[in-house]
């Protein structure tokens, strides 16, 4: 059985609810300060409201030829998985499960399963696979948990990647950047070695070279005549089959990413821009304690409530770990760029823009409520002390059920986790804990809880959508 059967049925039902509700737009004067009643007075210090200037544009073109690539197939090593795998949009553009289940798996969000132990997944990918969310505003220059895809202009590349000095040149951000590593993990899109030629190339570490990941899948994308067309139309520097490069593919899939999934007209949005009737005044007083006494602004700062930086807050660690500590079931977090101790179990601090839309939470997926992990937050050792992994959501199997909790069980590696938190104990009651939930849900943008038209009905290749 499923672990958490309660957040299953309530994560069915969204999706069986997606596109049923509607939501009034209100006219928005760009830059203008709200000024509440003295109850509910707002913090002096707001976050400026996004404008287009702060997006990456991108062409009508580029983004239709990333949206299929996004949903394609083709991608993955056996062509059993595609990016929307573990980023659909009936999900929210994650997939609703603690820790995802790639290549090798069957079926979509809480339904997934990893088969059985001789021809299914040989384990669960070890981090939860992140919303998309307004990753196209020119602020996101760091991805992936432990911030291992970076800007960089010091770089030959321009960027800091697991591909060093390899990465290829023509990298449109570091979204784009973030877009060419997923083909290359066994666990999430390529395979096992010996399934497939990208998977042998991905197992050896030969990302960049003439049969490397790369250039295989480049070669794929060559072979059909409408991918070539598609191509040709979206980049100037495309005029034969011969000059797709996978950098184009994952300059695509960034320009989709970055149009189709900004998010940001939320009600708070809203208020920032002066409507004062956007939120409601449970939500405005959330916002005052979440920007005040409870500090949550200190590091989820910003119109998109994120530093951008690495933060340790005792986050439970599940699953089968990223091979660090003492039997490879631990993962250190930033430390495994930096190899600095100090940034052991520190994280990136994640936007919070749609996050009603978007559990489970942590590093790890531990969460699948978010008023749990508010709760967390205000009392980060208390509630790893507590934790049960019964709060996460992972398709079950026996084998991979038994490596799940084995750090979290572990009292002096769960003790090592909660000494590293930076965050002080707040004594916040329950009338607080629910204002702060009233305002966090009102950080959603109402046009992302319907994204059923992204999906395409097919895409060039011909390889299945659905299934």
């Amino acid at each position: 059985m499923t672990r958490n059967p309660t957040a299953t049925c309530r994560l069915l039902a969204l999706l069986a609810l997606t596109g049923l509700l509607a939501f009034a737009s209100a006219p928005m004067e760009a830059k203008q300060r709200p000024d509440p009643s003295p109850s509910v007075r707002a913090p002096r210090l707001l976050p400026v409201p996004a404008t287009d200037e702060d997006f990456r544009p991108a062409t009508r073109e580029q983004v239709e030829l990333g949206r299929l690539l996004f949903f394609d197939k083709i991608l993955g090593g056996n062509r059993d998985v595609s990016c929307a795998t573990c980023h659909h949009p009936l999900t929210h553009t994650g997939d609703g499960l603690s820790l995802s289940l790639g290549a090798a798996a069957k079926g979509l969000s809480v339904t997934r399963s990893p088969g059985d132990p001789a021809g299914g997944v040989h384990e669960r990918v070890p981090r939860n696979a992140p919303a998309i969310f307004n990753l196209g505003a020119f602020e996101f220059t760091t991805m992936f948990h432990d911030g291992r895809v970076q800007a960089d202009a010091s770089r030959i590349t321009g960027f800091i990647s697991p591909a060093g000095d390899e990465l290829p040149a023509g990298l449109d951000s570091a979204l784009a950047v973030q877009a060419m590593f997923p083909p290359t993990s066994g666990a999430e899109m390529a395979g096992d070695p010996g399934e497939n030629e990208i998977a042998d190339a991905a197992a050896a570490g030969d990302l960049a070279g003439p049969e490397g990941v790369w250039e295989l899948l480049a070669r794929r994308l060559r072979g059909v005549p409408e991918y070539v067309d598609l191509f040709e139309a979206a980049f100037d520097d495309v005029d034969t089959a011969e000059d797709i490069a996978f950098v184009h593919a994952a300059n695509a899939i960034a320009a989709f990413e970055g149009v189709a999934w900004r998010a940001d007209d939320s009600p708070f949005d809203r208020y920032l821009r002066g409507d004062r009737r956007a939120m409601s005044l449970d939500a405005v007083k959330g916002m005052r304690l979440f920007y005040g006494e409870a500090r949550c602004g200190s590091c989820h700062a910003g119109v998109f409530q994120t530093d951008h930086d690495f933060h340790a807050v005792a986050m439970p660690q599940i699953g089968p770990g990223k091979g660090d500590g003492i039997d490879g079931h631990e993962d250190f977090g930033r430390e495994r760029e930096t190899g600095d101790p100090d940034d052991r179990y520190r994280f990136r601090t994640p936007t919070l823009r749609n996050v009603a839309l978007t559990a489970p939470y942590g590093h790890a997926g531990a969460y699948v409520e978010l008023e749990s992990v508010v709760r967390h937050q205000a009392d980060p050792a208390q509630a790893l002390e507590s934790y049960s992994i019964e709060s996460a959501l992972l398709p079950p199997r026996d084998d991979l059920d038994a490596i799940d909790s084995i750090v979290q069980d572990d009292p002096v590696r769960r003790s090592e986790i909660a000494a590293s938190s930076e965050l002080p104990v707040l004594d916040l009651s329950e009338e607080q804990i629910g204002l702060l939930v009233e305002f966090l849900q009102a950080l959603t943008d109402p046009a992302s809880i319907d994204l059923r038209t992204d999906v395409p009905m097919r895409v060039p290749s011909g390889e299945p959508v659905a299934d």
